[in-house]
Order: structure tokens, then C-alpha cells, then sequence
């Protein structure tokens, strides 16, 4: 694929270092409904970010039935969370087409939307049943974290988000016709991988947030979950700035911004309460790597 100049000037970018994306968005149909690369990635995440926060669960003295059951109710909750928003967002799309609104397969979801409706419901559900609601949320947002990185995966290969051009020598371009980015690639060239750049933050997230839970935060029930929240809001805050596909609504930010300024604000507030309130006396849990996946302390 020739890569078109950034400005009316020769392009800056050697092609060879540029990289090219040679997939369309679907993998096929099975049973009838289209697979998508977004759609696998996914699940994919949605199922590792589940048994990381059943894992986590135990360790914590979580019970790990009881974490299963809120999964139960924060993924459908997120699913249609993430497919509202988006419509939302996009609803001039969607206005001449409604039918379109369900055909969730075909990609289009919000993260915010799963966040804010899979947290909603999760927490309300677990109000109801009276369990203790601030570990399962520090098991659950290491979980959430996780999967959503695992998740970005699908938007690399999908295309569906588009971003703003760059000379960086990781810049991507779409060859496949069928790709959601096709037209932006031939039309302006290279751009950010910026879901890229979101998936490394979220698994560097992970990586710093587990050894910080098991020396230290584990004694603030709560504050995990905010911290895991806070980081991932300035993540999405920094990289809607290269991203294109939200318009702006007001002060010249976009709504994923004004979420994630939401976001920061409860997150830190909840934060200063919990801490405030000092630590808890508990038996710190095992380290990564002492109870197996499917085994229990005592077997």
C-alpha cells in the first residue's frame, strides 16, 4: 500500500517501518451471528478478567461463589451498558437504522458504558445481598483492568477507532478494504495506534497495582478499586486527545473527558474517605503464585 504524504509534502514515514494491518474487522459467521476480532478479544478478556478477580477473591477472604455471582450480573450489566452509550454517541448512525442498535456483534461499544453500568449493577447487587462491597470491588477492578487491555487487543486488528496521523515509526495503516480504517489510512496516512497505547497502560495498571495491593493497600479495603479507576480515567483522558472518534460537547472536550473527570473526582473522593478512616486490621493475603488457580488454601 503507498502511503500518501500527512500535508501535500512528501511523506516523512518509511513505509518499512510503518505497520500495516492486512485483516478485515469480521472472522466469520458462526451460528448464523458475525464473529469479530473485537467481539473475540472480548470475550477473551471478559473470561480472564473474571477468573483473575475469582483468584483474587479468594486470596482476599472474598467469597469466591459470591464473586462469581456479581460477575454474573456486572457482565450482561456492562454489555449493555457498553452498547447504550455508544449508540448514545452515535446515535445519527444509529437514528435511520434502529435495528442496527442490538447487532452488538458487529462492534461498536463504549468502554465508559461498561464501566459505569457493569460497576452499577455489580455494586447494587451486592448491596442487595449484603456482602462486603469494598473487596469485592479491589478484586474486581484487578480483574476489569486486566481484561480490558486483553480487550484492546480486538480494536488493533478491528480498525473501528480511529486516531490521529504521525511520522512515529510505529504508526499503523489498514490494507483491508472491508476495515473501518481503510478509508482513513489511504486518505491521511499512518496514524496512533492509540487502543494500543491504552492496552500498555492498562497492563503496566496491573503490573504496578498488584505488588502495591499485596504490601500495602490490601489494609484500605476500597482504595484499590479507586486507585485502578483514577488510572485508568487519566489514561482515557490523555489518549482522547489523538483519538477521532468522539466530537466535542463543551470547554473543547469530548464525552469520554468529561467522564473520566467524573470519574477522578469519586474515585478520589471515595479514596480520601476510605483512608481516612484508617486502616483494617487483616491477615495479609498469600502472595501471586500460592494458591493455583482451582485449588483453596486448605487443599
Amino acid at each position: 500500500m503507498e502511503l500518501p504524504p500527512l500535508d501535500g509534502s512528501p511523506s516523512p514515514v518509511n513505509p518499512l517501518l510503518v505497520i500495516e494491518i492486512p485483516w478485515g474487522p469480521n472472522i466469520g459467521h458462526v451460528f448464523g451471528l458475525l464473529l469479530t476480532w473485537h467481539g473475540l478479544f472480548t470475550a477473551v478478556g471478559i473470561l480472564i478478567g473474571v477468573q483473575v478477580a475469582l483468584r483474587l477473591s479468594r486470596v482476599m477472604g472474598f467469597d469466591e461463589d459470591d464473586m462469581y455471582t456479581i460477575a454474573l450480573v456486572a457482565v450482561p450489566s456492562g454489555i449493555v451498558g457498553a452498547r447504550a452509550l455508544f449508540v448514545i454517541e452515535h446515535w445519527g448512525r444509529f437514528s435511520q437504522e434502529p435495528g442496527r442498535i442490538i447487532q452488538i456483534t458487529e462492534g461498536g461499544i463504549s468502554v465508559w458504558g461498561a464501566l459505569i453500568f457493569g460497576f452499577a449493577g455489580a455494586v447494587a447487587f451486592a448491596l442487595w445481598r449484603r456482602y462486603d462491597v469494598r473487596v469485592g470491588l479491589d478484586a474486581a477492578s484487578m480483574g476489569l483492568i486486566l481484561g480490558l487491555g486483553i480487550g484492546r487487543l480486538g480494536d488493533l486488528v478491528n480498525g473501528e477507532h480511529l486516531a490521529k496521523t504521525t511520522d512515529l515509526p510505529w504508526a499503523v495503516v489498514y490494507t483491508a478494504a472491508e476495515s473501518p480504517a481503510f478509508a482513513h489510512s489511504v486518505a491521511f496516512g499512518p496514524h496512533h495506534p492509540a487502543t494500543t497505547y491504552e492496552m500498555f497502560a492498562l497492563f503496566a495498571i496491573f503490573g504496578l497495582l498488584i505488588p502495591v495491593f499485596y504490601r500495602w493497600l490490601y489494609r484500605y479495603p476500597g482504595v484499590t478499586f479507586t486507585v485502578a479507576a483514577a488510572g485508568y480515567a487519566v489514561t482515557r483522558f490523555l489518549l482522547t486527545y489523538i483519538r477521532l472518534d468522539s466530537p466535542d460537547v463543551a470547554l473543547g472536550l469530548r464525552v469520554p473527558q468529561i467522564v473520566a473527570l467524573l470519574t477522578l473526582v469519586v474515585a478520589g473522593s471515595l479514596a480520601w474517605y476510605w483512608v481516612r478512616q484508617g486502616p483494617v486490621e487483616r491477615e495479609a493475603p498469600l502472595p501471586p503464585g500460592r494458591i493455583p488457580i482451582g485449588e483453596t488454601e486448605s487443599s
